[in-house]
């Protein structure tokens, strides 16, 4: 069985302006644990981090995942949200918000994503303990 990666999930929290900052500092801080476990240089921003941002935003704030084989962001509430929204690799991008449905359909995409999901899942885990006295769960 494939996952639907542009279908909709649901929240474990409410999205919010400060939620959203919240996790982009949170994702940030775990680009650059990744980078240092691969022994690269410290990352600048989130650029090259969008599976993994995307991913972590759908599993936390729900919606859908939409994309194209240079980037891929989310869908919540209708709107757009993108945790490398500044990055520099997404603003060399002539459309980055581009969305093709079937990019998401070639299976060595779904393998791409499935791989990411046990780090995504512990980042999650993570950013929920850290936020359970500030966040705000969904009733």
């Amino acid at each position: 069985m494939t996952t639907d990666w542009t279908s909709s999930k649901p929240a474990q929290i409410d999205y919010s302006y400060e939620n959203f900052a919240l996790a982009k500092a949170f994702v940030f801080r775990k680009w650059c644990e990744q980078a240092n476990e691969r022994q690269k240089l410290p990352p600048k921003d989130l650029s090259g981090s969008c599976k993994y941002g995307s991913l972590f935003m759908n599993q936390l704030f729900g919606g859908e995942i939409h994309g194209n084989y240079q980037h891929q962001y989310n869908i919540i509430d209708g709107r757009i949200v993108d945790l490398s929204h500044d990055a520099l690799d997404v603003g060399k991008i002539s459309n980055p918000y581009l969305h093709e449905p079937d990019f998401f359909k070639i299976p060595e995409k779904h393998a791409s994503l499935n791989g990411c999901l046990p780090r995504v899942g512990h980042w999650v885990n993570q950013f929920l303990d850290e936020l359970s006295i500030t966040a705000k769960p969904i009733p």
